[in-house]
């Protein structure tokens, strides 16, 4: 017997509910579906899904309310699907702890890749790695050694530790702020010009071009992206 992952979508639009439930539906995923913030959480803790699609404007609640419930319990990815544009919507959405964002008007295909990552990075994540392996670039977390095409590269302390946190949420956007904060703790200087030059010398030292990275890609006001593991 084939299991298949259950999805949980949230959206108060019954045509995109069914078009996205149609979407997942056809790619073999089992489709739960919930209108509102209430019905959304009733389907949460009775059925354990295995990711949450989520509209931020539900009629009786905002979606971060859910996102930030979820987060009180569960790391179960949650994928924020809206017409929202705004960057700082994108950051608050991310800062509660969603894990990707794709804005409203959406493709079948970018829905189905980002569900995908979003599960696989999961899993990763349970396991516990050792190592983080993506297009020739290799990142040994017990040796602390980096390669990009078998050739090494020395990396400073602090660009060594930005590298592997956003490894280890590969495929996830992760904000300045969450980098800041973790990194360098809660009371650190929330201004990103530091995080910015570090970055920069990354991408130096790893990308082909860095003006065209491979490896880590920013997410404009918001953050950045790593490439997701092989």
């Amino acid at each position: 017997m084939t299991i298949h992952d259950k999805i949980l979508v949230v959206e108060d639009d019954r045509s995109i509910l069914k078009l996205i439930k149609t979407i997942l539906t056809t790619e073999s995923f089992e489709v739960l579906t919930a209108q509102t913030g209430a019905e959304a959480l009733s389907v949460i803790h009775s059925h354990c899904p295995d990711l949450i699609i989520l509209d931020l404007c539900l009629p009786d609640m905002n979606g971060n309310e859910i996102i930030q419930s979820v987060r009180k319990w569960s790391q179960l990815p949650i994928i924020v699907l809206s017409a929202l544009s705004r960057e700082q919507e994108k950051v608050d959405a991310l800062e509660n702890g969603a894990d990707d964002y794709i804005t409203k008007p959406f493709s079948a295909g970018e829905l189905v890749a980002r569900t995908r990552v979003a599960l696989r990075h999961t899993r990763i994540m349970l396991k516990d790695p050792v190592r983080f392996s993506a297009k020739g670039l290799l990142i040994d977390y017990d040796r602390h050694t980096v390669e990009v095409n078998g050739e090494p590269v020395h990396l400073t302390q602090n660009e060594f530790r930005i590298l592997v946190l956003l490894s280890k949420h590969s495929g996830k956007v992760l904000t300045y702020d969450f980098i800041i904060r973790t990194l360098w703790g809660p009371r650190a200087d929330s201004n990103n010009q530091i995080l910015r030059v570090n970055m920069a010398n990354i991408r130096r030292k790893i990308e082909e071009n860095p003006a065209k990275p491979v490896y880590i890609f920013t997410e404009a006001g918001v953050g950045y992206r790593m490439l997701e593991s092989d």
